[in-house]
């Protein structure tokens, strides 16, 4: 997966992590029961723009989604919104 490696998490809007989340399949808590030490109240926050998240989980969670996604469209996600 060349794209996601060059996609910059910190870079992503909140808009683009929620997308990234549903297109993946997954609701916050399921999030939250895949990734140990992400509460679902992180999810939210990040999604609506009232916490950045570290750049580590923020990474985890970009390589969770990007395990379920094409390359097409993440590149999409990442590039649109």
């Amino acid at each position: 997966m060349a794209y996601p490696e060059s996609v910059d998490v910190t870079d992503l809007s909140p808009l683009a992590w929620r997308l990234l989340r549903v297109a993946a399949g997954y609701e916050q808590r399921g999030v939250e029961r895949a990734i140990e030490g992400i509460l679902q109240a992180h999810i939210s926050m990040l999604e609506s723009g009232n916490r950045m998240l570290s750049r580590s989980r923020r990474q985890a969670l970009f390589d969770l989604y990007a395990a379920e996604l094409e390359d097409s469209q993440i590149r999409a996600i990442a590039e649109e919104f």
